[in-house]
């Protein structure tokens, strides 16, 4: 047998050697791809926010009403709590029945019929202002059930369309929340490297969140600790903002006599 029929069989197989410079390769960093793809490894786990809160809220609205004249309301000051109570219970039977898509469309019809409310309100106290039509006291009664309407109702607003809205977000993953939501609140920016990544991991925004942040945005005239990141989002709280400004700064200072 020749050298050459010999050949193959005596070959072994090559080792990779180190690097021409001797040293080994660094890890590669993680990427922001790589640190999604590292979160999403984790399965998502359903959790499924409790109602009642917003429940509240959604009534809060209609038992306000109650106390604005009829001069300031669209029909008599019972009217609006009847109709947000009817197209509450269906609201209420869709999310219990599992029709998620209904339940969505119930509720911002709902959101819609009490912004409606709320803005008319408005527009009529401040047209019954130079007219002096309305005592003091009731002008102030007026802009301080208006104000708290107005955080109610944004604060459905948020909870209710951002990051697809309740049923969306519960079904994903918590961190999808802060790349794809409206709002970049402080426990979705926690990491690792803290010790809160792992609570960051496993945290979902609900109703109180949304309501601390229209109470801020009331009060303060801007978000004070969530960043807002989508333009719709910018645009409700800047009718929020307008619509408190006018309440407080405007309404209730004409209502004790200071203009």
């Amino acid at each position: 047998m020749s050298a050459a029929s010999r050949r193959p069989s005596d070959r072994r197989p090559s080792v990779p050697g180190p690097p021409p410079s001797g040293r080994r390769s660094p890890p590669h960093a993680p990427t922001h791809a790589g640190a999604r793809a590292a979160a999403h490894a984790e399965p998502a786990v359903t959790v499924t926010e409790p109602r009642w809160p917003v429940i509240l809220a959604v009534l809060g609205v209609g038992l306000l009403s109650l106390a604005l004249p009829g001069s300031l309301t669209i029909g008599p000051p019972w009217l609006l709590l009847v109709v947000v109570s009817c197209l509450l219970v269906p609201t209420i039977a869709a999310h219990r029945t599992g029709r998620s898509a209904l339940n969505q469309r119930l509720g911002i019809a709902l959101l819609g019929v009490m912004t409606v409310a709320l803005i008319a309100g408005l527009v009529r106290l401040v047209a019954a202002l130079p007219s002096k039509a309305e005592a003091p006291e009731t002008l102030l009664r007026s802009a301080a059930a208006l104000w708290l309407t107005n955080i109610l109702v944004f604060a459905s607003w948020y909870w209710r369309v951002d990051a697809g809205g309740p049923h969306a977000r519960s079904r994903s993953h918590p961190r999808d929340a802060a790349w794809t939501g409206a709002f970049l609140f402080p426990q979705q920016t926690l990491d690792s490297d803290d010790g809160g990544g792992a609570r960051a991991m496993h945290w979902r925004p609900e109703f109180v969140d949304y309501l601390f942040l229209a109470f801020n945005t009331s009060t303060a005239f801007s978000p004070t600790d969530a960043p807002v990141l989508s333009r719709w989002a910018k645009l409700l709280m800047m009718t929020q903002s307008l619509i408190s400004f006018a309440t407080v700064a405007v309404l209730a200072a004409r209502a004790v006599n200071i203009l």
